[in-house]
């Protein structure tokens, strides 16, 4: 197949709603796309991998998990989904994807390692109040770093800051004027 099937990437901060927008477009969208999800892929992994090297388990974030692990994480999804698109499945990524979707260049690049074609970047907007909430909640080991220096992962997620890559915006904010579910389908109809 010479042109990929589309791929969808649903980014935002860990705590933004990303899973239940991924769920929502999954249920919309024809045909269904693959979901490569990075927590589902490699959440036992991750823990494994910072066990062995002696480092906090609710490490997510930073220079050290970037450097050794976030690298290997992001360069599996972009191989597996190519590899997916490439036999005319549609794919859809859902993981934080910080890096890219701030960086015109960085996004362009990554969307050629997700084999070219149609990419669909999904942002999911956030605050910090709706983040503090939603972390607190859920409760999650992964997320007592986050929560120990919470100013200090918002600014890392950029929490607030509009993309450069372009992307369609879903608000997830706790004060989000229309519901989630009639955002997605909008957005999906108007494609």
């Amino acid at each position: 197949m010479s042109v990929p099937a589309p791929a969808w990437v649903v980014a935002g901060p860990p705590g933004a709603g990303k899973s239940t927008v991924a769920d929502l477009l999954l249920a919309a969208l024809v045909p269904t796309p693959a979901l490569l999800d990075k927590d589902t892929m490699y959440s036992s992994f991750v823990a494994a991998v910072l066990a062995s090297a002696g480092r906090p388990h609710g490490e997510r974030e930073g220079p050290w998990y970037d450097e050794h692990v976030k690298v290997h994480e992001y360069a599996g999804m972009a191989a597996t989904a190519r590899e997916i698109r490439a036999h005319g499945c549609p794919v859809l990524l859902s993981g934080p994807f910080t890096g890219q979707i701030h960086d015109r260049q960085e996004w362009r690049s990554w969307v050629a390692e997700l084999g070219g074609g149609t990419v669909r970047l999904v942002w999911v907007r956030s605050d910090e109040a709706t983040l503090l909430r939603r972390l607190t909640a859920r409760g999650l080991g992964r997320d007592a770093a986050k929560l120990a220096e919470f100013e200090r992962f918002c600014a890392s997620m950029r929490v607030g800051a509009e993309p450069a890559a372009p992307h369609l915006t879903v608000d997830n904010r706790l004060t989000a004027a229309v519901p989630l579910g009639e955002q997605v389908a909008f957005l999906v109809k108007n494609l």
